[in-house]
């Protein structure tokens, strides 16, 4: 049977984040996507100018829905909007019996915040302890940790601080930092770097969200958690590489990069 994938997130309706990023990215994988839609954004390119949650009881009954009938062989969540919905999020996923990718979205590529601080609090204490992964980037890495994160020993220390909040494994992404863009996975065991040349573009729009949902489809599949993060890395440069040009501002990846 082919392998289903699930994204609990926003929409993005500009096609270059969120669950749309997501559904392209389960594609390009060969993996039936699922989307239970947590929030709406008026944006594109260049700009974030509204933000509206989705009622918490219309998400749920998306999510009760999809497990009914069609349950994902994993799952990620991208950005929720409020407490209460992760909350919710939170105590859903404690009963999930597929692997679960936590991308703590708290802020666009614009810069504009998508939840108030009071939900990135609950990612860090309620849902974060439910993933089998956290995928935070660097921002959302210091916000949980309260560290100033230089060069890949700071990284390191955030990814062990935060797999002590309760994620089965933490991936660090080194997209902001200088140099290479250089992501530190951490297993509780295993220490694992993924290294790609940094490219010089404009175009990164949803690069987090086509990531992470890369990872799912690996996971979909049944890869190892490593073999999963090593191919979504491969093809996250790639997308970025050929990115399309498309927007007068942080343009979309290319979704339709060839899987390596």
């Amino acid at each position: 049977m082919r392998p289903v994938a699930l994204t609990i997130a926003g929409s993005d309706p500009s096609g270059g984040a969120g669950i749309q990023a997501d559904l392209k990215t389960f594609h390009q994988f060969g993996v039936y996507g699922e989307a239970v839609v947590a929030l709406l954004t008026v944006q594109n390119t260049l700009r974030v100018s509204r933000v509206e949650v989705m009622p918490l009881s219309l998400v749920l009954e998306q999510l009760e829905a999809v497990l009914e009938d069609i349950p994902p062989d994993a799952a990620k969540t991208g950005a929720l909007g409020s407490a209460e919905m992760v909350e919710a999020v939170a105590r859903a996923a404690a009963r999930f019996r597929f692997p679960l990718v936590v991308d703590p979205v708290m802020v666009s590529k614009h810069g504009q915040p998508l939840m108030p601080e009071s939900a990135a609090r609950t990612i860090r204490d309620c849902l974060l302890p439910q993933a089998a992964l956290a995928t935070p980037n660097i921002p959302e890495a210091e916000a949980f940790t309260g560290l100033r994160i230089h060069g890949l020993d700071g990284m390191r220390e955030a990814a062990a601080r935060i797999r002590e909040l309760g994620p089965r494994a933490v991936l660090i992404k080194g997209g902001h930092m200088p140099g290479d863009a250089t992501d530190v996975l951490f297993d509780g065991a295993e220490w694992r770097e993924f290294p790609a040349p940094r490219l010089d573009t404009r175009h990164t729009h949803g690069t987090g969200c086509t990531y992470s949902a890369a990872i799912v489809a690996g996971l979909a599949g049944g890869l190892a958690l490593a073999a999963a993060v090593a191919r979504a890395k491969a093809f996250i440069h790639e997308a970025i590489r050929t990115s399309p040009g498309l927007g007068h501002g942080a343009g979309p990846v290319n979704h339709h990069a060839e899987v390596l």
